[in-house]
C-alpha cells in the first residue's frame, strides 16, 4: 500500500509447485457470512504474472478467474492491484488514514487447492506501525501463516496506527483492535464488559474453541454492523456508541450477536456453509438459525449478564414481535423462504420489500424463543435450547465434523425436548402461520397484549419530506393507499382541495374510518387527483407481561429462560 491515499493495495503471490501447462487463480464473488454475489473481481487491476525474468501468458477464462499458463515452469509469481474503497464489514477499504483487508475481496486461491498453506507478509503504508489480525505469527515483522485458504481470507486485517487493547475471557487472550478519532469511552470499562459478554456466551455452549481471538473495530460517523469470521470479527459502529446507556447497550449487544457465531455459524453450521463453494451463491433455508437464532442467544447473553433486566429483555422482546407482526410480508414469505432467498432479497431491498418478506432475523429471534420456551417447558426447567446448541456442537461439529441438514436440526431439537415438534416447524418456519406467542409464553407466566399503534383511519404509506415536498416512499399491502392507487414517488401537492404544506400524517390525525381522502398528486410529472377511503389502521403494539399468580411449574420455566444472576 505504498499509496494509501489511491485506495489501492498491490498484491504479490509466489506459487510453488505447480507442474500442469496452466494454473487458474480465482478471487471469491462473495464473503461468508454477508449472502451476497457481489464480484470482488470487479475491482482487480494489471493482473501480471511471471517466473524469474520471463513474462508469462495470462488470459482471463471466467468473471472472477485468470489462467497463467507456464508449461515450463513449477514456481510463478503473480501481481495485480485492488481497489478497495467501501468501508463496510464485508469489504475493503484503504484511504491515508488506515487500511483494512477483508480477504475475499483481496486474496486469490488457486483453483482446487484450498488446501494449501501460506505465508502471508502485510507492508503498511510509511508512518503505519500496527498490524492486527487473528492469523499466527510466521515470524520477521508482520508475517502471518494460514493452514489453508479459508483461513487466510476468514481473517481480517486492520493495518495503520490504530490502538490496541487486550482483556482474558474463559481463559483465552482477546485483543481489541480500536480505529478511530475523536471516540471517547472508558477503556476499563470497555474492557471488563466485553469480557463478561464473552464470558456469558461461553456458557451456552460450554465448549472453547478457541486459543485467541481478535475484535476489529471500526468506529466511524455511522456503523455498519457486524460480521463474523473463525478467530475474530469486524465491528463497525458510531463513534458515539459509547456515550448513551442505550447506544452503549446497543454496542454490547453487536459484541454478544458477533461473538456468538464463532460457535453458531463458524462450527455450528447448516451443511451448505462450508466447505465454501466462492464462485456462487450457497443457499440454505437454515439463516433463521444462524442470524435469527444468534440474534435470540445474543439478547439472552446480554441480559444474562446483567446488562439488560429480564423485564427490559421482555420488553424488547415485545417490540421484536411488533417489527414482524406489523410486516405484511410476514404472511408472504415463510423464515425458510427468507433464508433461501437472502442472496437476491435481503440484502437488495426496495420500496416493495416490506409487503413481500420478513427478515431472517427478526423471525428467527421469534422463532427461538418460542422453541425455547417450548423446550424449557417440555422438559420441566432441566433443558433448553442452550443444550440443543450443545448437542449440535458436540455431535456435528466435533465428531462428525460437518455441518447439519434441516431435518438433523429438527431431530436435535427432538432429542433435547424428548418430543418431536413438526407440526410447529411445518406451520411457522416453513410455513407462515401466526407463531403461538400465547401458548408459549404461557408456559413462563407470561401474556402477551396486543394494542392499536394509533386509533382511527391510517393512510397506510410513508411520506418523506424533502425539498419542500411531500413524496411518497412506501405503501402498506392492503391498506388504504394500496387500495386506493397510491404510488410511490408520488408527490402529494393538495389535500382536499387545499396545498399541503405540513406533514401529510398529522394533517390526517384523527380522521373517521370510512371517511374520504381527495389527494392532488404530481405522477411522473403529470398532476392527477386521486379519491378513496381511508381504512383502519391496522398496526399493533405488543407487551409481554406477567400473570398475576403463576403457578409454581410456570415460574420454574421463567426461571430458566431468564435467570437472575
Amino acid at each position: 500500500m505504498p499509496a494509501p491515499q489511491t485506495h489501492y493495495f498491490e498484491v504479490e503471490t509466489s506459487l510453488s509447485g505447480f507442474s500442469k501447462q496452466y494454473t487458474d487463480l480465482k478471487m471469491p464473488v462473495w464473503a461468508p457470512g454477508s449472502y451476497l454475489v457481489r464480484e470482488f473481481s470487479r475491482h482487480v487491476e494489471g493482473f501480471a504474472a511471471q517466473a524469474g525474468s520471463e513474462a508469462l501468458r495470462v488470459e482471463k477464462v471466467a468473471k472472477n478467474t485468470w489462467r497463467v499458463y507456464h508449461p515450463k515452469n513449477k514456481d510463478f509469481t503473480v501481481r495485480y492491484r485492488v481497489y478497495a474503497y467501501e468501508l463496510s464489514v464485508r469489504t475493503s477499504f484503504l484511504d491515508a488514514a488506515h487500511g483494512y483487508v477483508n480477504g475475499t475481496s483481496v486474496f486469490m486461491y488457486p483453483a482446487d487447492n484450498q488446501a494449501l498453506a501460506s505465508t502471508l507478509e502485510v507492508k503498511p503504508a510509511p508512518g503505519w506501525t500496527q498490524v492486527s489480525t487473528s492469523l499466527k505469527p510466521a515470524g520477521g515483522q508482520f508475517t502471518f501463516r494460514s493452514s489453508n485458504y479459508d483461513e487466510l481470507a476468514d481473517s481480517p486485517i486492520e493495518i495503520g496506527t490504530h490502538k490496541v487493547l487486550s482483556f482474558e475471557a474463559a481463559g483465552t487472550p482477546h485483543t481489541i483492535a480500536m480505529f478511530g478519532q475523536g471516540v471517547k469511552y472508558d477503556e476499563a470499562k470497555l474492557l471488563a464488559d466485553m469480557k463478561k459478554v464473552c464470558e456469558e456466551a461461553h456458557r451456552v455452549v460450554g465448549k472453547n474453541p478457541l486459543d485467541r481471538y481478535m475484535f476489529i473495530i471500526h468506529n466511524i460517523d455511522r456503523g455498519t454492523g457486524g460480521l463474523e469470521h473463525l478467530f475474530s470479527t469486524t465491528l463497525s459502529v458510531s463513534r458515539n456508541a459509547y456515550s448513551t446507556e442505550g447506544s452503549y447497550k446497543g454496542f454490547l449487544g453487536l459484541v454478544a450477536h458477533e461473538y456468538f457465531h464463532l460457535w453458531n455459524v463458524k462450527r455450528i453450521r447448516p451443511v451448505a456453509l462450508g466447505p465454501f463453494n466462492y464462485d456462487e451463491e450457497n443457499y440454505t433455508r437454515m439463516l433463521w438459525v444462524s442470524e435469527g437464532g444468534t440474534e435470540y442467544f445474543s439478547n439472552l447473553i446480554v441480559q444474562r449478564a446483567g446488562f439488560v433486566t429480564p423485564d427490559g429483555y421482555l420488553a424488547d422482546l415485545s417490540n421484536g414481535i411488533g417489527r414482524v407482526e406489523n410486516t405484511p410480508g410476514n404472511k408472504q414469505q415463510s423464515a425458510a423462504e427468507s433464508s433461501y432467498d437472502a442472496w437476491i432479497k435481503y440484502y437488495r431491498p426496495n420500496e416493495n420489500s416490506a409487503n413481500t418478506g420478513i427478515s431472517y432475523y427478526d423471525k428467527g429471534e421469534l422463532i427461538g424463543a418460542v422453541l425455547d420456551l417450548m423446550v424449557i417447558n417440555e422438559t420441566k426447567g432441566q433443558k433448553s435450547l442452550d443444550d440443543v446448541m450443545r448437542y449440535l456442537y458436540d455431535e456435528y461439529y466435533t465428531k462428525k465434523q460437518r455441518g447439519f441438514t434441516d431435518e438433523e436440526y429438527q431431530a436435535a431439537v427432538a432429542k433435547v425436548a424428548g418430543r418431536r415438534f413438526d407440526e410447529f416447524f411445518r406451520r411457522h418456519v416453513y410455513g407462515t402461520e401466526t407463531l403461538p406467542y400465547e401458548t408459549a409464553f404461557g408456559y413462563a407466566g407470561l401474556t402477551l397484549k396486543a394494542a392499536p399503534v394509533a386509533e382511527g383511519a391510517a393512510l397506510g404509506a410513508s411520506v418523506g419530506s424533502a425539498s419542500g415536498k411531500n413524496v411518497v416512499t412506501s405503501t402498506v399491502r392492503g391498506g388504504s393507499a394500496w387500495q386506493g392507487g397510491l404510488n410511490v414517488n408520488d408527490e402529494i401537492l393538495a389535500l382536499d382541495g387545499a396545498r399541503l404544506t405540513g406533514d401529510l400524517t398529522q394533517a390526517l390525525a384523527g380522521r373517521a374510518t370510512g371517511s374520504e381522502v381527495q389527494l392532488l398528486v404530481s405522477r411522473d410529472g403529470q398532476v392527477q387527483e386521486l379519491r378513496f377511503p381511508l381504512l383502519a389502521a391496522t398496526a399493533q403494539r405488543y407487551r409481554i407481561e406477567r400473570v398475576a399468580s403463576p403457578t409454581a411449574a410456570q415460574q420454574a420455566v421463567l426461571a430458566k429462560w431468564l435467570p437472575v444472576r
